[in-house]
């Protein structure tokens, strides 16, 4: 096979490569991984892989290692071998659980971030807007999706809801996941040559509206709890997939925890971020200072209690998780934290 056919084949499952490796390497696409080891896919057919030693090293960060989406090279064997992890051109990570920062890379080399949430007791604007806070700094770009519209609950007032919330030209859209004509909304996100990631909490949809997209039930599916409509984990890792349309999708596991990853921009809230610099102070703490936009905005109903309090949240998140990124820089670079004077609030009022 040419070089030409074998760059046409991996377009087809989102390559965006120019050049093939040479020592007699191959590109392919890592698709699942499991404890054993990786799945891997050439654009024609489906192996296992393991991978080289020098990803196996203890202290080694586990965002370095292979990942569902990433394109590498592998070496011939049996089994092969991941020598090496191309560029990623987007990433899409959390902050793992724990008291040590480390990040857990989700899905890599993607198009679209599909955030699922169903019309149901799982509907939560807050947790959509923590979502897209990951979602801004992978370089994908993120569509919101509301499923379940087949159990009656009206969808308009919750899509208008969203729409006050998010920035302008967030793509929303409510489907049926059971229905293939509802789903086909989804279908410019699907493309040849594109990819996507589902997410969103167990029991929100995502395996339904995934085998409706394959049109055949691959992935596993479960009912969920009636307090609060939410599920058990009925994918158990993440795993990507060819689609009928041409596109590739990544299903994932249910998250419980969405921490971020402190390099947020938190662009999702610049209403908020545009309020405090009309305040009369610059180093306003939003509370009892005189001046203050934000109190303002928030006794006017120009901002709501719930949105501010989510936006608090997740920015001193966001703070807390930086300052452990940078400790674990420091540490590693042999440096000493530096520390900078503060004034009290309120002190500073601006020119």
């Amino acid at each position: 096979m040419s070089d030409a056919q074998i760059i046409e084949r991996l377009r087809h499952i989102g390559w965006r490569g120019q050049a093939l490796p040479g020592d007699g390497r191959r590109v392919v696409r890592v698709v699942a991984q499991h404890r054993a080891g990786y799945e891997v896919h050439d654009g024609e057919q489906t192996f296992g892989a393991q991978p080289s030693g020098h990803f196996l090293k203890r202290g080694l960060d586990p965002a370095e290692r292979p990942a569902v989406g990433d394109f590498v090279e592998i070496e011939p064997g049996k089994p092969p071998h991941i020598v090496m992890v191309q560029s990623r051109r987007t990433v899409l990570s959390r902050a793992a659980a724990g008291e040590r920062y480390e990040r857990q890379v989700i899905a890599t080399n993607i198009d679209y971030v599909l955030v699922l949430t169903g019309l149901d007791g799982d509907f939560n604007p807050a947790r959509i807007e923590r979502y897209l806070s990951l979602v801004e700094g992978s370089g994908a770009q993120p569509v919101v999706i509301l499923t379940k519209t087949d159990l009656g609950d009206d969808a308009d007032p919750r899509l208008v809801d969203l729409k006050t919330r998010l920035p302008a030209g967030t793509p929303i859209h409510a489907i049926n996941g059971k229905d293939p004509a509802s789903a086909g909304a989804l279908a410019g996100y699907l493309k040849v040559g594109d990819s996507a990631v589902l997410v969103g909490s167990s029991g929100a949809g995502k395996s339904t509206l995934t085998n409706t997209l394959l049109g055949s039930q691959q992935m596993a599916t479960g009912a969920v709890r009636g307090h609060d409509s939410r599920g058990r984990h009925t994918t158990t890792y993440r795993a990507l997939l060819q689609l009928p349309s041409g596109g590739c999708l990544i299903d994932t596991p249910g998250m419980r925890e969405l921490k971020l990853t402190g390099e947020e921009s938190l662009d999702l809230f610049a209403d908020i971020e545009a309020l405090a610099e009309k305040c009369r102070f610059a180093d306003c703490g939003h509370g009892s200072e005189p001046g203050c936009a934000v109190q303002e905005a928030l006794h006017d109903g120009e901002l709501t209690p719930e949105r501010w309090r989510n936006y608090l949240k997740l920015r001193d998140e966001r703070e807390e998780q930086a300052a452990m990124l940078e400790s674990r820089l420091r540490r590693q670079r042999g440096g000493r934290p530096i520390t900078k004077p503060h004034g009290p609030r309120g002190s500073r009022e601006r020119e």
